[in-house]
């Protein structure tokens, strides 16, 4: 029997494909958009590739839905723009971008962006939107150390302030953090898991660092300064990672989608039904659940 209280099958954590059939009555698919955004860290994470998609929104939303309603030809779709900083902008170029999406016809929104690019006007903007919305944060990691080493140029203080702000306005905010980052140990993983739950986020999303060609980070790789985690490794601290979100918070990912034409490593990562599956397997090894550690330690 399955003691996780937030699902209706075997899996021992809050899953995006149960929060969509409770909230919405069924699956909601995401459709990924470029909206031409930049990003205000001039240099970039180690690890960030440089991806551009030079057609318009509107061809990419046909693109995709063609994609999407291939396999279900009723399917509700969200636009996810999902690359770059997507409030990297001003006030009114963000309304026009919401306003894009309703034309589309879009079910709802998904829009990625960081924590040092919002402010009480852009805040109000999304609150007011009239379609369920999601701000994805990339946090990555609360170690400042960490985040340093990363190039990834915004501290942890910096999230919590656009973190709050949001919620301030009742906005729903998913949290991304990455496991195998340079130099950080197991116990810095956790702890980030740890801290990240105590906030009570609606959402989280998880995963391996990639490395992908052409980043600093891949330089790194090949000259023997960086090794990834194991598949196990991975596995393992993702699991225990869980134990310590409250149930509520929605797993959104638990591994990651990257670019397999550009993949050095992990190439483990490539195979996502493999992750998911001993992921599961692990979880009930250590007969253990999302939240069962929350607010424990």
């Amino acid at each position: 029997m399955n003691p996780f209280p937030f699902s209706d099958d075997n899996k021992r954590y809050h899953t995006l494909a149960y929060h969509n059939k409770r909230t919405y009555g069924g699956r909601v698919y995401k459709a990924t958009l470029d909206a031409h955004m930049s990003c205000p860290n001039k240099g970039g994470c180690i690890y960030c590739g440089d991806t551009f998609d030079s057609r318009s929104i509107e061809e990419q939303w046909a693109a995709e839905c063609e994609r999407i309603r291939s396999k279900d030809k009723n399917a509700r779709i969200c636009a996810y723009f999902g690359v770059h900083t997507n409030t990297f902008c001003s006030p009114e170029k963000l309304s026009e971008l919401l306003e894009t999406a309703l034309k589309l016809g879009a079910f709802s929104v998904s829009l990625a962006t960081r924590a040092d690019c919002l402010d009480e006007q852009k805040a109000r903007i999304l609150s007011e939107f009239s379609l369920p919305l999601t701000v994805e944060l990339g946090l990555q990691t609360i170690h400042d150390k960490t985040a340093a080493l990363i190039n990834r140029r915004h501290t942890y203080e910096d999230f919590l302030c656009g973190y709050d702000l949001l919620k301030s306005h009742n906005i729903r905010v998913c949290v991304h953090i990455i496991n195998g980052l340079p130099g950080e140990t197991r116990e810095m993983m956790t702890e980030t898991a740890r801290t990240l739950g105590k906030l009570r986020p609606d959402g989280v999303k998880i995963h391996s660092l990639h490395v992908l060609r052409g980043t600093r980070l891949c330089g790194l790789y090949e000259s023997g300064g960086y090794a990834p985690l194991t598949r196990g490794e991975y596995i393992d601290i993702t699991a225990r990672q869980l134990e310590l979100f409250p149930s509520e918070t929605v797993i959104e990912r638990v591994t990651g989608d990257g670019d397999k034409s550009l993949l050095v490593a992990p190439l483990w990562s490539a195979d996502k039904i493999a992750v998911l599956g001993g992921l599961d397997k692990r979880l009930a090894e250590l007969d253990t659940y999302q939240g069962k550690l929350f607010g424990v330690c």
